[in-house]
């Protein structure tokens, strides 16, 4: 199939769970044989290690320019504009519409949009034209109040309110639009449903199963592993939680127990707040599976976020034992106990990493569940799969006209 296929942000480095989606999906389609134009807006220049990961994958890479997070325009959209604040961050780009306008004169078998937040510039070009498209909805955006703004200060929570309420209409609008919508979890399917009234596909989030095959985690090192964008507020709260309440706990049975934090964005901020020579900063790491192998549990101690954790899907991949809240295996069929363990208490979580390092086959067993679990049910194929059965739904472009000639 010939796919248009459209990103408010570039799919490489893989640096957030999202970019990690959006990349393997496209290798994915690509390996089997769909023909996929990207169209990107982003906020940082396409430099040539970015062009060099995505050339095998798309036949063109279109990249538009983002304005400043800080432009006027962003300032007053945000204030007075009828949208949301991250589809007015996203939005309001004339060049991104012009570009898709002409884009739009092209015959298509699939045009696929990712995020409502990014769809603005894309509306009345849609519409236009009359096609059809796909949206794919990573996380129900209305209801992460929390974790969009719970860093904006205090008195502006009738801001977040109002904008929650402008994201709830918006939402309304794009999805009516439509003509398949797509979840990544189950119960993000659910909530979209009553949003529409109209059946919501899932395609899960995925993970490369063969490349960490050969991951085989120190059970005796006991050394815990978390792997954010701390660009992601939920990310940020979950490591400010983990050495506030958690760690402290841990170290008072346990002062053995080490803690590496790695990913991209981490705050400076944090290695002078914490400067206990147990916490390892790490930073962003290209290739987690050498990391991987020196940690004895993955620690996932997530409140906040939505959808899938592409992070935690890794570990188990990994053969990294999961120690977990239900925010952190949220979107995922697995049970506590068997698969991952989790509580939402941080006490019962100290109590838990200290017994549970000290149990090196009982790691054992919990990763090797986690391991065949995401190999059956979230590779990367599997999730192509379920892309294509949605693809063959939309109806085929109607052929163009062509002007008869008379004799």
């Amino acid at each position: 199939m010939k796919i248009l296929w459209t990103l408010p942000y570039l799919p490489w480095p893989t640096t957030s769970g999202g970019k990690t989606r959006q990349f393997h999906l496209l290798r994915s389609l690509a390996a089997r044989g769909h023909r996929i134009t990207l169209l990107v807006q982003a906020k940082s220049q396409v430099d040539e290690a970015t062009r060099q990961a995505l050339a095998p994958i798309v036949e063109r890479l279109i990249v538009v320019p983002r304005r400043s997070l800080r432009s006027l325009k962003t300032l007053l959209g945000v204030l007075l504009a009828p949208y949301p604040m991250l589809t007015v961050i996203n939005g309001l780009a004339p060049p991104l519409q012009t570009r898709l306008r002409t884009l739009l004169e092209e015959d298509w078998d699939v045009i696929q949009i990712e995020h409502s937040y990014s769809f603005q510039p894309f509306e009345q070009p849609l519409i236009d034209a009359g096609r059809p498209f796909i949206l794919t909805e990573h996380n129900v955006e209305s209801a992460l109040g929390a974790a969009s703004y719970d860093r904006l200060p205090g008195w502006m929570k009738p801001f977040t309110r109002y904008d929650q309420w402008r994201y709830r209409r918006w939402e309304s609008r794009v999805f009516r639009q439509a003509a398949e919508l797509i979840a990544v979890t189950q119960e993000d399917a659910e909530v979209l449903r009553r949003h529409t009234g109209q059946p919501v596909a899932v395609v899960v989030n995925g993970v490369d199963s063969d490349l960490y095959a050969g991951v085989q985690p120190d059970f005796q090192a006991r050394r815990l592993l978390f792997i954010g964008n701390y660009e992601y507020s939920p990310n940020l709260d979950a490591v400010e939680w983990a050495l506030e309440e958690i760690l402290p706990a841990l170290w008072r049975i346990n002062p053995q127990v080490r803690f590496a934090i790695a990913g991209f964005g981490l705050p400076d901020a944090w290695r002078a707040r914490w400067s206990d020579r147990r916490i390892e900063w790490r930073g962003f790491v290209p290739d987690l599976r050498a990391l991987q192998s020196t940690a004895s549990v993955f620690f996932a101690p997530l409140r906040q976020g939505g959808g899938s954790k592409l992070k935690v899907l890794e570990a188990m991949a990994a053969g990294l034992p999961v120690v977990s809240t239900g925010q952190g295996v949220s979107g995922l069929r697995v049970e506590n106990g068997q698969h991952y363990l989790g509580s939402e208490d941080p006490q019962t979580l100290a109590r838990m990493l200290a017994d549970v390092l000290e149990q090196p086959s009982r790691l054992r067993q919990i990763a090797e569940a986690g391991r065949t679990y995401v190999k059956a049910e979230h590779d990367w194929n599997v999730a192509a799969a379920q892309l294509e059965a949605v693809y063959r739904r939309i109806p085929p472009p109607p052929p163009k006209e062509t002007e008869s000639v008379c004799a």
